[in-house]
């Protein structure tokens, strides 16, 4: 399983909430000196349980809105600090997706609709729901970065919260514009936001901060063996229609026959990886969301619905219909 790298700021902000992180850490079953370690880390689902954790003691509904409006320089670490050094929302939100294991197990999709830059938050584990008001605070605080680098109050042009999210009008007044709620969270602000010049813009400084933290990418790469390495790559990929040996070859910076030559020195194939991969993607979606089968047979990669259908039937012995006819989820280890 892959680890991630926490951030010091979170211990800055668990004061600034008055919790006690001693108490927090073993709430969450996580080692007491988490945040002294030289290298810290955690998995996905660690990075949950420190969250519910957190939500436990903090015990309100809107618990994301109290860690947002507590989100200051000085929780920022070395990759967020490179992106306040970015021209633009547009060049920082690259910037932090390139980064993104050295803040958090995520991963940013960013698309361009007409005038609107609409940005997707995902967790790598997809086997785990995500805990609703941590999304939503993934959420904002892109806009909470834009507003502090660009020192205006900027909105949202629109925003798609959890649909288990507990309603809260602060989300409304925090956001500029009312919530909808569904399967696919996302933030969307105008282009002309987006690329409203941050006043703490400073090349020199980023020209500093990013061989450190190629350094850093790359120490933490390394240690992640291979297959979790493809598995990562494959999350990535497959939803945008490139999920071949050649794809993730290329996105890991290694040779397609040093790529099959270490799969094989630790027991695995790439056609079976890509399989575990769409299936464990394919109960996700099934479990988790009213998405069309047409949609989801696009997010795994498939040029049409028939051949997802044959695939989930050598998977599971089931169709996707009878899948999700089942009285109740699938839990984690089911076939």
């Amino acid at each position: 399983m892959n680890r991630f790298a926490i951030s010091p700021g979170w211990q800055v902000v668990m004061v600034d909430l008055g919790l006690r992180v001693d108490e927090l850490l073993r709430r969450a079953q996580l080692p007491a000196d988490l945040f002294t370690r030289p290298e810290s880390g955690l998995s996905t689902r660690e990075y949950f349980r420190m969250w519910r954790a957190l939500e436990e003691m903090v015990a309100e509904p809107a618990v994301a809105l109290r860690v947002l409006d507590l989100v200051s320089v000085e929780t920022f670490d070395p990759p967020l600090f490179a992106a306040l050094c970015s021209p633009n929302l547009e060049v920082a939100i690259r910037r932090i997706s390139q980064f993104k294991p050295l803040i958090g197990p995520i991963r940013l999709h960013v698309a361009r609709e007409a005038d609107v830059l609409v940005l997707t938050v995902h967790f790598l584990e997809r086997d785990e729901q995500p805990p609703a008001t941590l999304l939503a605070a993934e959420l904002g605080f892109f806009v909470k970065l834009a507003r502090l680098a660009t020192r205006t109050d900027l909105s949202a042009r629109a925003v798609v919260l959890p649909r288990d999210l507990e309603l809260h009008h602060g989300y409304t007044r925090f956001f500029g514009v009312t919530p909808r709620y569904g399967d696919a969270p996302s933030v969307s602000l105008s282009l002309q936001d987006a690329r409203r010049p941050f006043v703490t813009a400073n090349n020199a400084m980023w020209q500093i901060f990013e061989p450190d933290l190629r350094r850093r990418l790359d120490a933490l790469s390394a240690e992640a063996g291979i297959v979790e390495r493809v598995r990562a790559a494959l999350l990535e990929l497959i939803p945008g229609g490139v999920a071949t040996v050649d794809d993730v070859a290329r996105t890991l910076a290694i040779s397609k026959r040093t790529l099959q030559r270490r799969l094989g020195d630790e027991g695995a194939s790439f056609k079976a990886i890509l399989a575990d991969v769409r299936k464990r993607l394919a109960w996700h979606y099934l479990d988790r969301s009213d998405l069309p089968y047409s949609q989801i047979a696009f997010l795994l990669g498939y040029q049409d619905s028939n051949s997802f259908f044959r695939a989930f039937n050598e998977w599971t012995g089931m169709t996707p219909n009878a899948a999700r006819m089942r009285d109740t989820p699938r839990r984690e280890g089911q076939p």
